[in-house]
């Protein structure tokens, strides 16, 4: 598996990263409504996609199957397509960003269980807690 720099932000690939995105969403965050993925879509292919550094794995058909997004000091992405969900690819690009670019933080939703165990299992430790998320919505986010 090859983690990949994820450099032009065309509309292809944008289409590719939402379609993942929206899909590991509502795979795992069973707390956001319609109305709330609706908020955050345009916020994460207009503004975040932008603000990251995104690596990605490519399927064997050459799809972007999972991504990473990293800004200097946190993992700030992390998401897999549900189809290809068990093949490593969230271990490898955790992984990639310890080992190759030196940052072990994330914050993670407190209700995102799938999300939560991941990183409990990867030796993780909660540090913090914030009631709310960046938006300053009601969903509590672990650091």
């Amino acid at each position: 598996m090859q983690i990949k720099p994820c450099t032009l932000l065309d509309d292809k690939t944008i289409s590719e990263l939402i379609e993942i995105w929206d899909k590991a969403v509502r795979s795992s965050h069973f707390f956001l409504s319609e109305k709330d993925i609706a908020f955050f879509k345009p916020l994460i292919c207009n503004q975040y996609f932008k603000a990251v550094k995104l690596f990605v794995i490519h399927d064997e058909y050459n799809k972007i199957a999972a991504f990473l997004g990293l800004s200097d000091h946190m993992v700030e992405m992390l998401f897999v397509h549900p189809a290809q969900q068990g093949k490593g690819y969230s271990s490898a690009l955790l992984e990639f960003a310890y080992t190759k670019k030196g940052i072990g933080r994330v914050d993670v939703n407190e209700e995102n269980q799938q999300g939560l165990n991941f990183y409990l299992n990867k030796s993780y430790e909660i540090i913090g807690r914030d009631e709310f998320d960046p938006q300053r919505k009601a969903f509590p986010i672990l650091h």
